[in-house]
């Protein structure tokens, strides 16, 4: 298929989040599991704000001046992440996400992102052996678990909404596990009010831009990690994305009924260093 690629622009939501819900609707269906927007109206409100934030680089690919596909780069922090890729069903297996993800690639060489991450879906092998070509390492399982919010404290630790003021130690929670901290991100999560902190003996000991698809989480231990999840009142999208390896959470919450949506992989190209605490990525990353 011939293609033109092109900067991606806040007109572009509705086409994009349109295919974005078929795609993704299409390969979930192939493979029996669900779709991880409901429809494309949440797909294009998804993508919208994706568009128009200036720490994202938003790319869209065309086929006769018709949109096919589009894909993100999110440059909040040093570390980049990418996607949501999507190519519309139609065009499938002809090149278009090759392109788009190669120019993401290209982009973060240009701008020097000391490395970038993705989260692959574990069912879609297609992706897995693409995203292993273009140079990404398959670090570790992640798990996607949804359902009721559980409502459940921990003595002794106190979740309250993150404020600007909690940006300092929040950074160096992250710096300590991951080795770079991600202000930008934790910055627009305070805005939004989706923040929330824990604390443990007088400090801030974790910390969570939201307990949703599109938001991480980094703790000292797995009970500030816990407390996060206990104080949560729902958890957006398809669900959150747990470390599979993390068995102690992992039990946690499947013994506080919640279910195993389905699992992806966390995959990396540069810099990398392994976690050295308690953490649950974005689906960015």
């Amino acid at each position: 298929m011939s293609i033109t690629l092109r900067p991606g622009t806040p007109a572009d939501a509705k086409a994009c989040g349109q295919i974005c819900y078929e795609a993704f609707e299409a390969i979930g269906a192939a493979h029996n599991f669900p779709p991880d927007f409901p429809s494309s109206e949440v797909a294009s409100s998804v993508l919208s704000p994706l568009f128009a934030h200036s720490g994202f680089y938003a790319v869209v690919a065309e086929h006769n001046g018709r949109v096919v596909g589009s894909n993100f780069l999110d440059e909040r922090s040093p570390i980049a992440g990418v996607g949501p890729i999507t190519v519309d069903p139609a065009g499938q297996n002809s090149g278009v996400g090759g392109r788009l993800m190669q120019e993401v690639l290209d982009r973060a060489a240009s701008t020097r992102a000391a490395g970038v991450r993705l989260l692959q879906a574990g069912y879609h092998n297609r992706s897995l052996c693409l995203y292993t070509k273009l140079g990404f390492v398959t670090r570790e399982p992640v798990s996607v678990l949804q359902g009721k919010s559980l409502g459940r404290t921990l003595a002794g630790y106190n979740v309250r909404p993150a404020t600007m003021a909690d940006l300092a130690p929040c950074n160096s929670i992250c710096m300590r596990v991951h080795g770079f901290d991600r202000s930008a991100e934790l910055r627009d999560a305070v805005e939004q009010k989706t923040a929330a902190v824990v604390e443990h003996l007088g400090r801030i000991t974790g910390y969570t831009t939201g307990i949703a698809f599109f938001g991480h989480s980094v703790a000292a231990t797995n009970q500030d990690l816990m407390a996060l999840i206990g104080a949560a009142t729902e958890f957006g999208g398809p669900g959150f994305l747990l470390p599979t390896r993390n068995h102690e959470v992992f039990r946690w919450c499947l013994d506080g009924g919640l279910k195993l949506v389905f699992q992806m992989n966390l995959m990396t190209a540069g810099l990398y260093q392994e976690p050295t605490g308690a953490y649950m990525p974005s689906v960015l990353y």
